[in-house]
C-alpha cells in the first residue's frame, strides 16, 4: 500500500498544482478525471508501439549512439507523446469547456499525469522505494513538462485556428524532442555524465514550461476580461 501511494502521489500532486494555476476559468472536474483516466489507457497503444522494434531498453547497453537516439526519439518519445496527443486532440480539444487559452495546458497535463502515474506504478512495484523516490523528483515531473509544452501549443491551435496545423505539429514536436533527449542520455548509460545530460534537458524543459504557464495565464486573464489578444502576442517560448 505504501509503494502504491508513493507511485500515485507525484502525478496527483502535479494535477492539483496545475489545476490551481488555472486561475480564471476552472475546468469541470469530471472532464479532468476522464482525461486522467484516458491518459492511463493511452499507455496501452504506446507499449504496443514500443514493442514493435523487438528491442527493449535493457538491450540498448553497448549499442551505437545512433541506435540509442533512434529508439529514444523515434520509438519511445514519439509513441508516448503521440498517444497522449491523440487523447488531448480528440477528447479534450472538442469540448465546450475548452474555452480558455490556459485550458490546453490543463488538459494535456491531466492526460500526461494519467499516463505517467500508471507507468510509475509499474516501475515502483517492480523496483521498489528507491525507484519511486527518484521518479517522484525526475521522471514524473519530466512528463509534466512535456505535457505543458504540448498543451501550450494545443491551446494556440484552439484560439488561433489560421495556424492550427502548425501548432498541432509543435504540440507533438517539442514534447518528443525533450522526451527523447531526456531518455537518450538515460539509455546511453548510468554514469554521472549521462545523468547530467538528462538533467540538463529536464531543466530546460522546466524553464520553458514555466514560461509557457506564465504566458498562458496572461492570455487567459486578458481573454476572460474580454480582450482578444491571442493574434497579437509573441507565441515563441525560445
Amino acid at each position: 500500500m505504501g509503494l502504491l501511494a508513493l507511485a500515485v502521489a507525484p502525478g496527483i500532486a502535479i494535477c492539483i498544482f496545475i489545476y490551481l494555476k488555472d486561475k480564471y476559468n476552472k475546468e469541470p472536474l469530471g472532464l479532468l478525471l476522464m482525461s486522467f483516466i484516458l491518459g492511463m489507457l493511452s499507455i496501452i497503444p504506446a507499449i504496443i508501439l514500443e514493442l514493435l522494434p523487438g528491442k527493449s531498453i535493457e538491450q540498448l547497453g553497448g549499442q551505437h549512439m545512433a541506435t540509442v537516439a533512434l529508439f529514444a526519439y523515434g520509438v519511445v518519445g514519439l509513441s508516448e507523446e503521440a498517444c497522449k496527443f491523440l487523447v488531448v486532440r480528440f477528447y479534450c480539444y472538442p469540448k465546450k469547456a475548452f474555452d480558455d487559452p490556459f485550458d490546453g495546458i490543463v488538459y494535456a497535463v491531466m492526460v500526461s499525469m494519467g499516463f505517467a502515474t500508471l507507468e510509475n506504478i509499474g516501475y515502483v512495484m517492480q523496483h521498489g522505494i528507491g525507484t519511486g523516490v527518484m521518479r517522484m523528483f525526475l521522471s514524473v515531473p519530466a512528463h509534466a513538462t512535456f505535457a505543458v509544452l504540448m498543451g501550450y501549443h494545443v491551446g494556440l491551435a484552439k484560439f488561433y485556428p489560421a495556424k492550427r496545423n502548425y501548432y498541432f505539429l509543435g504540440a507533438i514536436f517539442w514534447p518528443v524532442i525533450f522526451h527523447g533527449s531526456f531518455d537518450f542520455f538515460l539509455f546511453l548509460g548510468n554514469s554521472l555524465l549521462h545523468f547530467a545530460g538528462a538533467l540538463a534537458s529536464f531543466i530546460i524543459a522546466i524553464y520553458l514550461s514555466r514560461r509557457a504557464i506564465r504566458k498562458k495565464q496572461a492570455l487567459s486573464k486578458d481573454y476572460m476580461s474580454g480582450f482578444d489578444t491571442i493574434t497579437n502576442t509573441d507565441h515563441s517560448l525560445l
